[in-house]
């Protein structure tokens, strides 16, 4: 039987999008092109092309054009019209855990069309399939949960000519051990949880620790420093406004911990390449996060800042006696896993 041949829409590659978002389209659509089961055809907007037109307009033409089986698309929006068959994903559904960010009526809307249109629905945790379960969905049998994969550059130890402090010098972060709060400049990450756990882990007269976050100015980071203030943490937050992909790896090595903390997460792919780092995990309990971390993750309640202090100091103690369960834990997610569910999707679907 021929391979399908399925058009993907790698727009997250060329137009700006989250690093996470395109990072797991660019490792997800390589995997399926390395192993060739199914024919992938990449599709990416002109440039200055509005890409709402370009989805409704030019995909369903290259379905025609291409002699496609249908188009798969990394994000809730999708191709409404045309030919060929339809492939959703749904990375969060963050209005049903109380969280604004990504839960405007375009968002809620996306996450209703599937029930007519959508032939699958990816989703990458079974937290995110129990929230879509709510949804006429589940009555059909669409919604497939994928888990993401974790790249190979994140290891625990650095490759061969990589000196991780070099980091270090190029940020001038210094020595002093810190805590990674990846892209908590966003409300939803939760960068105030983290704080408060920070300063009663002082308190405490333990060792001080430095939260390190990742992300440009925004209203929600100023709001978190001027927190920061009051807690009497000073200069203990340090913020880079970007870093390299190249460097993320060895950041995530050096870190005594990472903390995602956030409210609502549809995977928490920095969860999974902290782990396969070598480096502890801070979860909240009953989130996607937390079943990506499984038994290796750190579960702390983000509303209590005692239990963030402990987590912490269990993180300060046990940072090396848990680092072979935790890389473990991250080899068990591959974009090889990944890729084959994918392919039998669209087998499926073909």
């Amino acid at each position: 039987m021929a391979s399908p041949r399925v058009g993907f829409d790698c727009s997250p590659l060329v137009v700006p999008h989250s690093r996470g978002l395109a990072r797991v389209t660019r490792a997800l659509v390589e995997a399926l092109e390395r192993r060739g089961r199914i024919e992938v055809v990449r599709l990416v907007p002109e440039k200055g092309a509005t890409l709402r037109a370009w989805r409704q307009r030019e995909l369903p033409r290259a379905v025609e054009r291409l002699g496609l089986v249908g188009l798969h698309s990394p994000v809730s929006a999708f191709a409404l019209r045309g030919p060929g068959k339809r492939v959703q994903t749904v990375h969060e559904l963050p209005w049903r855990h109380g969280v604004r960010e990504n839960a405007d009526l375009r968002h809620r809307l996306w996450a209703s069309l599937a029930t007519w249109r959508a032939a699958a629905v990816v989703c990458p945790s079974e937290h995110v399939a129990r929230d879509l379960a709510r949804t006429a969905l589940a009555a059909h049998g669409r919604v497939r949960v994928i888990p993401w994969g974790v790249e190979a550059v994140f290891a625990d130890e650095p490759a061969p000519l990589v000196v991780d402090e070099v980091v270090l010098a190029r940020y001038r972060l210094g020595d002093e051990p810190f805590v990674l709060a990846p892209g908590a400049v966003r409300p939803k990450k939760n960068l105030a949880a983290l704080l408060h756990g920070l300063a009663e882990h002082a308190r405490r007269g333990a060792r001080p620790l430095r939260a390190l976050v990742t992300g440009g100015d925004t209203p929600q980071l100023r709001t978190d420093l001027g927190l920061s203030a009051r807690l009497g943490l000073g200069r203990r937050v340090v913020v880079l406004d970007e870093v390299a992909e190249e460097d993320w790896p060895s950041l995530l090595r050096l870190a005594t911990a990472v903390a995602v903390l956030s409210r609502s997460e549809g995977f928490g792919l920095p969860v999974l390449e902290a782990l396969a780092s070598g480096t502890p995990a801070l979860v909240a309990p009953d989130s996607a996060q937390a079943e990506v971390a499984g038994a290796c993750g750190l579960l702390v309640d983000p509303a209590r800042p005692e239990a963030v202090a402990d987590g912490l100091a269990r993180a300060v103690a046990e940072r090396e006696t848990r680092r072979a369960a935790g890389v473990a834990r991250a080899r068990a997610f591959s974009w090889d896993a990944a890729a084959e569910k994918v392919e039998a999707l669209w087998q499926e679907l073909a």
